[in-house]
């Protein structure tokens, strides 16, 4: 598929499409006309580097960790650096914190729903007495 067609498919731009290949995050080959081609997996790539970015990880630390999820059961270790391990472990300590924050803004949600649905049932019968 070419560039626009990647692009329109993942709701990512051209430009961060050419930034992602410039990091070595994807890859393209180059038709005779000069354009780019992908693959049809690097849909779900691209969507991969996004969630990974959306996450906060930089793009150096994506590149090492995308080999892992082409597929997940089998974890490839390729010379992390203490650095690497470290920006993992942060941004996992965040995600904690981040899904943390998640779980308690949907129990204040789903309490003020609770107490909207039940100030609603009250006032139902007491709007039907009152235009009866």
């Amino acid at each position: 598929m070419l560039i626009g067609q990647l692009s329109e498919r993942t709701g990512t731009s051209r430009r961060l499409l050419r930034y992602y290949e410039e990091q070595g995050l994807i890859r393209s080959r180059r038709s005779l006309n000069g354009y780019r081609e992908y693959d049809e997996d690097f849909v779900d790539r691209v969507l991969q580097i996004r969630g990974l970015l959306a996450a906060g990880l930089p793009t150096r630390v994506i590149k090492q960790v995308l080999p892992c999820l082409d597929t997940p059961r089998a974890i490839h270790v390729s010379g992390a650096t203490p650095e690497t391990i470290a920006a993992l472990e942060l941004e996992r300590d965040r995600m904690t914190e981040r899904i943390r924050c998640l779980e308690r803004n949907r129990e204040a949600i789903s309490g003020y729903l609770a107490a909207v649905r039940r100030a609603s049932c009250e006032r139902a019968p007491a709007e039907a007495a009152a235009t009866a």
